[in-house]
This record gives structure tokens, C-alpha cells and sequence, in this order.
């Protein structure tokens, strides 16, 4: 555990913690089976530790609270760094930064992988290297952290674990139709609705012209080969038009 505290940059006073948001289920059941072969017949079975006071030692409590303290520290930290953002603009980040693939990068990069506590088989099947494995346990360290060391701790640590996640997604901007729809929300405009209007070409390599719609503007027009890919052209045309985006930039 001392390797994976350096790396972290943290050092646990209760290490049974770490020792929990370690221990995958299965591990668990592979304890549970070998407790079961091994006891007298008869003899009850004995009850395991953890913060609960019931028969479990796997980080699932761990990553429950983990993810919750991540989603506070992200929301705390979009909202003092994007003092300008818009709700929607500030959600697209927050979804990118707390899901699944980000969490499983993040526990990549701290090789938590080799210190998980995993079942035979888990480990045999590749457990160290499954995406949501790395990502649960790396919420359960963060839970872990939380419980050990308190808020400004795993505030530290998710800062600095998620540092060039944050930086990554400071350019991120909405596709064309929910930039549309931000727009239109923000100034007070009924929501933009799409019609097809024209559909050309063979049925295997048809190409569809849409028309956006806001009551108050006049319509725009996109065409693509997809009906979504439509809808987006005529949502760039409309902001294109209104300023919004610049044409340059529109996809930047």
C-alpha cells in the first residue's frame, strides 16, 4: 500500500480503508467459498468487518460514496473555473470529467490496476484492466480518502488526479442543435423545431434538406446525408447567421 499511497500523495491513517476500496466482490466470494470448505459442520459462519457492522469487505460502499464526492469537488471546481459558462455549458464538462472512460483513465494512470484485491477468476479474465473495475475502484479510493482524511483531502486529490481532464475539456462546446437550443433559451425564444423539407438520392445514399424553425426568425436550412446530420447543418446555418458562431469556428 505504500507505493499506491506515494502515488497518490496521500497517507491514510485507518489503512483497512485503502485496504476495502482494493477488494473487488469477487475476492469476497472467493474468501466466503474457502471459509465455507473449511468450517467444522455446524459451526456458524463468522461474521466479516466493515463500517456497516454486516458481513462485507468490498469497495462497493466505498465506490457509492466516492462517486458522490467526486461529482461535488467537479461541480465546485466547473463552477469557480467557468465563471461565464452557461448551465448546459458547465454539464457538458461535469458529464465528461465524473463518467466511466475518465474515471477508468485516471485509475490507469496511477497503475491501480496492479493493487486491486481480485477473485481467481476476475483476475485471470482480466479483471485488473476492465474499464469499469478500474473505474469503480478508483471511485472507492476517492471514498476512501473522503472518510480517511475528510473533504479538503479528497478535494486535493481529485484536483490533482484530474488536472489534465479539466484542461482537456475547457474548449468543449455543444454540437449545433443544443447550441441552438441554448441560445433560444437564453433569450427567451420558444425551443427550435425541424422539418424535412427535401429528400433526394437512392434509398441506400439518400441525402435530406431540413428546415429549423424559431418563432420570431427566419428559418434556416442544412442538408446531409442523415436526417440528424440535417438538422445540425441547419442548426450551424441559423447560429452562422445570427452571429452566434462564426464560420470558422463553428466546429472548433
Amino acid at each position: 500500500m505504500s507505493a499506491l499511497e506515494r502515488t497518490l500523495g496521500y497517507s491514510f491513517s485507518d489503512r483497512s480503508l485503502l485496504a476495502r476500496a482494493l477488494t473487488h466482490a469477487s475476492a469476497q466470494t472467493s474468501t466466503a467459498r474457502a471459509g465455507m470448505a473449511g468450517r467444522k459442520a455446524g459451526e456458524p459462519p463468522k461474521r466479516g468487518g466493515g463500517d456497516s457492522g454486516i458481513a462485507t469487505g468490498d469497495y462497493e460502499r466505498l465506490e457509492f460514496l466516492g462517486d458522490r464526492v467526486l461529482g461535488l469537488v467537479m461541480a465546485e471546481l466547473l463552477y469557480l473555473a467557468f465563471p461565464d459558462a452557461s448551465e448546459g455549458a458547465i454539464a457538458r464538462r461535469f458529464n465528461r470529467l465524473v463518467r466511466r472512460e475518465t474515471c477508468s483513465e485516471v485509475a490507469r494512470a496511477i497503475d491501480l490496476g496492479r493493487h486491486l484485491v481480485l477473485g481467481e477468476g476476475e483476475a485471470e479474465s482480466g479483471g485488473r484492466n476492465k474499464a469499469t473495475i478500474l473505474a469503480d475502484a478508483c471511485e472507492a479510493v476517492l471514498g476512501a480518502v473522503f472518510l480517511d482524511g475528510g473533504y479538503d483531502q479528497a478535494r486535493a486529490l481529485i484536483r490533482r488526479l484530474w488536472e489534465p481532464h479539466v484542461a482537456a475539456v475547457a474548449h468543449i462546446r455543444a454540437d449545433a442543435k443544443s447550441a441552438l437550443q441554448e441560445w433560444a433559451q437564453g433569450r427567451g425564444l420558444p425551443l427550435p423545431t425541424y422539418a424535412e423539407v427535401a429528400r433526394e438520392g437512392p434509398d441506400h445514399a439518400p441525402h435530406f434538406t431540413t428546415e429549423v424553425r424559431i418563432e420570431g426568425l427566419e428559418p434556416a436550412r442544412g442538408s446531409g446525408a442523415s436526417k440528424r446530420a440535417a438538422e445540425q447543418a441547419a442548426a450551424q446555418a441559423l447560429l452562422e447567421r445570427e452571429g452566434v458562431w462564426e464560420r470558422a469556428s463553428a466546429h472548433g
